[in-house]
Parts: structure tokens; C-alpha cells; sequence
């Protein structure tokens, strides 16, 4: 991606909105703060093709060119998330169509559909002239495709989207008596003739199918994979052989692409990822985040792409970051993983929607607090270069999550209608994470066999074979943890009717005979002193220990946590959302599993090892308000000084300790 040996830092560098003499000032104050890529022309089609077929290259070549002079490397990109005015005059219907049948206006971005043939032409054409031009430059070390695929876009529910959901649907199920199986079409009399008769689920005066809903989403999904996959392709065709990547939405909210059918097609894994000023452990979501980034791929780093040195703007009340804190949230994202902490973006805009969105350089200019924290993380990450290319340490414990599940949870109307359900996820991530043990977060799909505890958590629908997977890992000899509303719905959102929770029931040793969700503000104790909020279920264990029960209210008495062994492991069952108490169930399954911290327990620390063959690295992050004594070994990369035997870390500080080889 970048000089071997260095971690990348910049961020979306966006020149079409300032004078030339801008241009020569963003390159100085770019060496100055120890910028080594930015990415460009994400925005810049209006500026490139003027009109159909009318190119305009000599601003953008004399950009490229300062950059390349100054040793700046770029991220190139296809600017196909900001279609140009012209063209949604010239050809409006390839703007998309909300779910009551209106189609939107031009005056944002991503205004695309992803199924129509004009929109394919236009989109592969500015990509492969891109790609003739630029695609041997040296200072271009990386392209990107779009922007944000499947984040930001909307779903599209035009006619050329339901055509192209039709011959999605043929492909996959054969016969229309196959896809009216699978979606149980009989309920409400919604039998379809012929594929003739799919549509796209445009809004009706009642709720809708909830299978029908899934396998939008699904197409939807795989709709945008195909869309950078032309681009790609026209780029490749065009004699591109740098690494091809796009910016994966993995934070909060999700996307509506599952991501995890797309990392074969990646080159480098590369995220956004946004906090919320409003959430007061934001770190933990980022951490979270970022090891579903490394889970997508756990053979090679991945790249935070975007995030915010300060506030965004689209949050209903953008608080700035603290002193310290985008230092702590990009050393953060590299502990986890990332091979370097790009941000949007480099200056901050004057105009537009995005004007307050913070930039490296701040309207205030360089005269500030915060340009001085760039220029050091600058430095820092200078410093610690020699972790690029490295790996996180293999973790023993894996979350197992997967979007289609939230999707299949969302879809049609469900017991508990405000429950998101992901937050549970997040939960056991911070307890695993809290005691040392860096948990994975991984795909149903991905290879389970490396881990001796394993948390499935939120995975509503699944299919048989993930099923089968997560059984086999227990019967190999793994800690499984099945949580609440998991294995209740098969692939096509259909109930799996003989017992909750469906297809875990025989693996678990349990019979669930009804869900009790709890009314909002209602808190049920278990017996343990555990607090179960939102949701409880009547389970009974027909072979399974029952290791907690419920305290009060109707299911008094009745079992809440189970354990049945299999084969040479085991596997829990956890039948309540659990908002307080959970640490100590999380004790009782690690040490079930026989697994321990591989990295210093100090409260308010995060540590995370990368190793690369016999050397390895210690990231510890202090996101306390104390300052922390950490037991450490080796060379502080940041302060650049000797460790023997502990590091004192300052409140709000970061170490990177190169560590003296283990015997």
C-alpha cells in the first residue's frame, strides 16, 4: 500500500474545493505532520468529466503532481459517489426510488441504483478512463472504489431493481415453488404464479413478508458487490495492479451489504468508523468495530480509512473529541490490527453539507489545539512504523455475528419490536475484551476450529450448515455460548418450529415453549444477583445442567443458564438479555474453556499484542481518568524509552512497547 516498513496516515483530500495557492500550503503543512497518503477524487467527477465525454485533466494532474513531489503516495479513487449534476439530468432514471414508488431528487451524493444498465455504462466509464490515465503512476499506491458501498446508499426499489430482483430470485431458487416454499407464501395468500410476479417490496398499506423483506436485503447487498466488482474489473482492464479496496461500513447502524460475502474481493480490508460523542465508552464500540475488521480477515492487516480527528456534523449534538482522545482512537484502530489511521478529511470544508465536519486542518488553522495533536500522532506513528505488516496475536476466543441475522431480526414484526439485538455482542465483547482475552469477531462462515471459546450472540437466522459448524467446534472441544433469540429463524426468515431456540435446541439440551419478553423499564433477577432486561424465555432443560434460574416473576424457578457437555466441549445456553451481571458468567465460561489473558489486566487499559515472526508489540491504551501501572518488558516506541518490569502510563496516554523476546 505504502512504503514497506510505515504505516499510513492522511485521509480524503478534496482540492477541487480550494484555490491553487491552497494546494501548495495543504503540501507543506502535509510534510509537516508526517502524511505519507491521502485519498483522492472521491468527489471530483463534476470536475473531471464537465459534460458527457467532456474531460477536463489539467487541474488533477497538477495536483497528483505536487503530491508526487512532496513523496506524498495516493489512494485513487473512482469518484462514483458523487454523480455529477449533468448526468441526472441527462439520464434521471438512474436516481433511486424510495419504498413508496417516488423517485428521490438530485443535490446529494450516492444518488445511484446499482441495477440500472445507464448507471453500469456511466460508472465503468469513468473508472476505466481513470484507470488508462493514472493506473501506472508511482504516487498512485492504492485506488478505492466508490465510497462507503453499502453504507450510505439506499436500497432501490425502481423497475430495473425489480427486474434485476427477479432473475436474482430464479437464480436462487430454481422454481417458484421453491421460492414459495421458502417464503411461506401461503400466509396472507401470497402465492406467486411465476417470477413474472417478484417485484421489488414497495411499500403496502399492512407489514409485508418478512422473507420477502430478507431476501431484498440480500440482493440488495449482493446488487452493490456487483457494482464494485465492474468498476474494479474496468480498473484491472485498464491495466490497473495496485491493490483495489473500497470503505466498508462496519460501525454503528450497520450497512445494508453483508460484508462478509465481500472480502474475497478485496484486496486490503478497509473500514470507516465514526463514534458517538454521546456514547460514553465509545472506545469500546470502537473496539468492537475493529475486531469485526480484522475478523473479516484474520491473514493480513486491514486499514481504518476514514474516521474523525474531532466532531462530525450528523450527530444531534457533535461534541469535539477530547485532547488526546483521536491519538488514543488511531492507536487504537493500529492495536486492533489496522496498518495505519487515515481520517475524513484533510481540511475542513468552508461550504457544502459536510462544512462542519472536522478536518486535520481546522477552520481555526494551524494555531490550534488540534493541529498540534495531528502533528503529533504524526510523529507517533512515525515511531512506531515497524509494527506495519504485523498481525494481532491469534486470540483462543471469537464473537460469531452476522448482518443478514440483524437483518432477518428487523424484517416484518417480532416480538420485541426496540430491541437491537447487536448490543448484546457488544456486551460480551467488553467483558471478554476487559479480561485480557481480545476476542475475534467472525462470520458463521469463517473457519471455527481455532478457537476454544466461542460466543454466539444475536444470531437470529442461520442456516443449517453454520448451525452444523458451531455444533462440530463444540464437539471438537470448544466452550460454546449460545445467547438469547439465537438459531430461532432458518436463511429465509422462516421459524424453525419445534422448540425454541430452533437450531441450536438438540446441540443445547433445552426446550424453549415460549419467548417472555419484558416490558420497557421491567428487570427480572436471577438467581446469581444477574439483572435480565428486555427479554426472558420459559425454557425447561431436557439434557442440559441447569446452572441459573430465574428469581422472580412468572418464570420463578425456571432454568435461565444451561450447560450441556458434547462430545469434548460444551455447550451454554444464556436465555436472557443480561444488562448487569454479566462478568461473572463470562468468568465462569473462560474458565470452562481454559482460557486466560495473554496481555496485562489493569483496569482502564486496553492491551493488545501484534507479532511478526519472533518480535512482538504491546499496545496499551489508557482510556481511564488515573494513571495506570502496566507490567511491560522491552522499549516504549511512543516515548521513545526503556521498560523494565512495568510502564507507568499517564491518564489518557498510549505505549507501544517493542518487548524483550519471552524465552
Amino acid at each position: 500500500m505504502t512504503a514497506p516498513g510505515r504505516l499510513l496516515f492522511g485521509g480524503d483530500y478534496n482540492p477541487e474545493q480550494w484555490d491553487e495557492e491552497v494546494w501548495i500550503e495543504d503540501v507543506a503543512l502535509m510534510r509537516e505532520a508526517g502524511v505519507n497518503i491521502v485519498t483522492l477524487g472521491v468527489f471530483s467527477w463534476a470536475f473531471l468529466e464537465v459534460d458527457d465525454d467532456v474531460w477536463d485533466w489539467g487541474w488533477f494532474d497538477r495536483v497528483i503532481a505536487l503530491l508526487s513531489e512532496a513523496g506524498i503516495g495516493i489512494d485513487l479513487a473512482t469518484p462514483t459517489a458523487a454523480p455529477p449534476l449533468w448526468l441526472h439530468r441527462d439520464h434521471p432514471e438512474i436516481i433511486p426510488v424510495d419504498r413508496r414508488g417516488i423517485r428521490y431528487f438530485p443535490g446529494g451524493r450516492l444518488g445511484w441504483c446499482a441495477s440500472h444498465p445507464t448507471w453500469h455504462a456511466y460508472s465503468t466509464r469513468i473508472a476505466r478512463t481513470l484507470g488508462e490515465r493514472y493506473g501506472a503512476h508511482p504516487a498512485v499506491r492504492m485506488w478505492h472504489v466508490g465510497n462507503e458501498l453499502g453504507g450510505g446508499n439506499r436500497i432501490c426499489y425502481c423497475e430495473a431493481s425489480s427486474a434485476a430482483f427477479r432473475e436474482w430470485t430464479r437464480a436462487r431458487y430454481g422454481t417458484i415453488d421453491a421460492l414459495n416454499r421458502a417464503w411461506g407464501t401461503a400466509v396472507w395468500g401470497l402465492r406467486y404464479r411465476s417470477f413474472d410476479d417478484v417485484t421489488a417490496p414497495l411499500a403496502s398499506e399492512s407489514g409485508q413478508n418478512p422473507s420477502l423483506l430478507l431476501a431484498y436485503d440480500r440482493f440488495s447487498s449482493d446488487a452493490h458487490l456487483d457494482q464494485y466488482r465492474r468498476e474494479k474489473d474496468a480498473l484491472r482492464a485498464a491495466g490497473v495492479q495496485t491493490p483495489i479496496t473500497t470503505n466498508l461500513m462496519l460501525g454503528v447502524g450497520g450497512s445494508v451489504a453483508d460484508y462478509a460475502t465481500w472480502a474475497g474481493d478485496l484486496d486490503v480490508i478497509a473500514i470507516d468508523q465514526y463514534t458517538l460523542a454521546a456514547d460514553p465508552h465509545r472506545e469500546r464500540e470502537l473496539a468492537f468495530v475493529a475486531s469485526r475488521a480484522r475478523g473479516l480477515d484474520r491473514t493480513k492487516p486491514w486499514l481504518v480509512m476514514e474516521h474523525a480527528v474531532s466532531a462530525v456534523n450528523w450527530q444531534p449534538r457533535n461534541a469535539p473529541k477530547r485532547p488526546g482522545e483521536a491519538t488514543r482512537h488511531s492507536l487504537q484502530h493500529i492495536a486492533h490490527g489496522s496498518d495505519g489511521a487515515l481520517f475524513f478529511q484533510w481540511r475542513a470544508s468552508a461550504s457544502g453539507v459536510e462544512q462542519y465536519h472536522s478536518g486535520l486542518v481546522p477552520h481555526a488553522g494551524t494555531d490550534t489545539r488540534q493541529w498540534r495533536e495531528v502533528v503529533r500522532l504524526g510523529g507517533i506513528l512515525d515511531r512506531i512504523s515497524e509494527v506495519a505488516g504485523s498481525l494481532v496475536e491469534p486470540s483462543r476466543v471469537a464473537l460469531v455475528a452476522d448482518l443478514p441475522a440483524k437483518w432477518a431480526w428487523e424484517e416484518g414484526q417480532k416480538p420485541l419490536n426496540d430491541h437491537p439485538l447487536e448490543l448484546a455482542g457488544r456486551r460480551w465483547h467488553e467483558e471478554l475484551s476487559a479480561r485480557g482475552l481480545v476476542p475475534d469477531v467472525v462470520p458463521p462462515t469463517a473457519d471455527l476450529s481455532a478457537y476454544d471459546l466461542l460466543v454466539v450472540s444475536g444470531l437470529y437466522a442461520v442456516d443449517d450448515a453454520s448451525a452444523a459448524r458451531i455444533a462440530d467446534a463444540a464437539a471438537a472441544g470448544a466452550t460454546v455460548v449460545i445467547g438469547h433469540l439465537s438459531g430461532i429463524v432458518d436463511e429465509e426468515n422462516r421459524v424453525r418450529t419445534g422448540g425454541y431456540p430452533g437450531a441450536f435446541r438438540d446441540l443445547l439440551g433445552v426446550f424453549g415453549e415460549e419467548f417472555a419478553p419484558l416490558l420497557d423499564g421491567e428487570r427480572v433477577a436471577l438467581a446469581s444477583g444477574a439483572i435480565a432486561v428486555d427479554w426472558t424465555e420459559r425454557i425447561r432443560a431436557t439434557d442440559a445442567e441447569v446452572l441459573d434460574t430465574y428469581a422472580e416473576g412468572p418464570l420463578a424457578g425456571l432454568p435461565a443458564v444451561t450447560r450441556r457437555r458434547v462430545g469434548a466441549g460444551q455447550a451454554w445456553y444464556v436465555s436472557a438479555d443480561l444488562n448487569e451481571g454479566l462478568g461473572p458468567l463470562v468468568d465462569d465460561v473462560a474458565a470452562a474453556a481454559g482460557v486466560a489473558p495473554r496481555v496485562p489486566v489493569v483496569a482502564g487499559v486496553e492491551a493488545i499484542r501484534r507479532v511478526s515472526g519472533e518480535s512482538s508489540w504491546l499496545f496499551l491504551v489508557n482510556h481511564g481518568t488515573t494513571d495506570a501501572l502496566v507490567p511491560a518488558d522491552g522499549y516504549d516506541l511512543v516515548a521513545e524509552t526503556p521498560v523494565s518490569g512495568a510502564v507507568t502510563l499517564p491518564a489518557g496516554e498510549v505505549a507501544v512497547v517493542r518487548e524483550t523476546p519471552r524465552e
